[in-house]
């Protein structure tokens, strides 16, 4: 790294904390940053250090600042799939802003697209139907970044984000280096990839869409439109993480319906007829769907977290089994 200012960082009465950066970037590492408006709970502490870079050299310098300090790294997206801790983050929360798309090559019938971590990923959807390019529309309207999407492994009915990712590019949490991936590398499953280990950290990722027509564009652009009209009517979108739970693995179920089995959590919190009545401080079941709580608008992470175990507790009281979360827990100190 070239231009290198060294800084003494000395916060919370803590081991003071050697800051490396290139002086045109002495603003990259803040500290001390409120989370509760990044994120859609609407909760949570702050940000012992916060970063937002806006290019690789940028995401290194901070990835290097955070390995040399023996800092916990979490990226944040768009914050919709998190709960975080009314204690914040003691570690150092990277919010990329990397937001450059562009098609990379393109043959007869498919196309490469490229899309960096910090990109919408509603705005990446939205740049391939303007090119003609179909594929990514199947998850319109589901929130979150690149980054996010590729990390959970996004899904909607029988689509997975994973069937559409050709390759990427990572940054390596223990030396800072960026390095080159392919689809299997991920090993993605449902709601998981290897991005999961918290030893990589996702800096662009490549996907292969088809070609299409003006017309079929224009089609898939209404289609797109009118899944995200379904959702906003069907799902609550303000003070919530969407999902909170994840469904079930077929091993950890034994109920059966016409010789399938329920891996749905849903099925299960309907049953227990919680929908919009159970409640603990601000945070409630939203009456809209099972699985999904709500801030009402004064709640707290921890109102947030007792209801989850509360929820947690008489799913296993009825059914014996406990339902696990899909939303990320950040900075709390007790798991579900």
């Amino acid at each position: 790294m070239n231009n290198i200012n060294n800084r003494i960082v000395k916060k919370n009465n803590k081991i003071p904390l050697v800051l490396s950066l290139s002086k045109d970037s002495s603003t990259l590492i803040q500290t001390d940053v409120p989370l509760k408006d990044k994120n859609w709970f609407g909760t949570g502490g702050t940000a012992r250090f916060y970063s937002e870079p806006t290019n690789e050299t940028e995401l290194q310098q901070a990835t290097n600042f955070a390995n040399a300090n023996s800092l916990e790294i979490f990226v944040l997206g768009q914050g919709a799939n998190i709960l975080i801790s009314d204690d914040g983050f003691d570690g150092l929360v990277i919010c990329p802003k990397l937001n450059r798309i562009s098609i990379i090559s393109k043959d007869d019938d498919y196309s490469l697209v490229q899309a960096q971590a910090g990109v919408s990923f509603q705005s990446l959807i939205n740049f391939c139907l303007e090119n003609r390019l179909l594929g990514l529309e199947e998850f319109s309207g589901i929130p979150g970044t690149v980054g996010g999407a590729v990390y959970i492994n996004i899904h909607y009915f029988e689509f997975l984000l994973s069937q559409f990712l050709e390759s990427a590019t990572v940054i390596e949490k223990s030396s800072g280096n960026i390095l080159p991936v392919n689809n299997e590398w991920f090993d993605f499953g449902y709601n998981r990839s290897t991005l999961h280990s918290k030893k990589h950290y996702l800096v662009d990722a490549i996907f292969k869409v088809k070609n299409c027509s003006d017309i079929q564009a224009a089609y898939a652009k209404g289609r797109s439109d009118e899944t995200i009209r379904h959702r906003l009517r069907r799902y609550p979108n303000l003070g919530t993480c969407g999902s909170f739970f994840r469904n079930f693995y077929e091993d950890e179920v034994t109920l059966e319906v016409q010789n399938k089995k329920i891996i749905f959590v849903a099925y299960y919190l309907d049953k227990l007829g919680i929908k919009g009545e159970l409640q603990v401080g601000d945070a409630k079941v939203s009456y809209q769907h099972a699985n999904m709580i709500v801030n009402l608008g004064n709640a707290t992470s921890d109102d947030i977290f007792n209801l989850a175990k509360k929820i947690q507790e008489l799913v296993k009281s009825k059914f014996g089994i406990t339902p696990q979360p899909e939303c990320q827990l950040v900075g709390f100190k007790d798991s579900l």
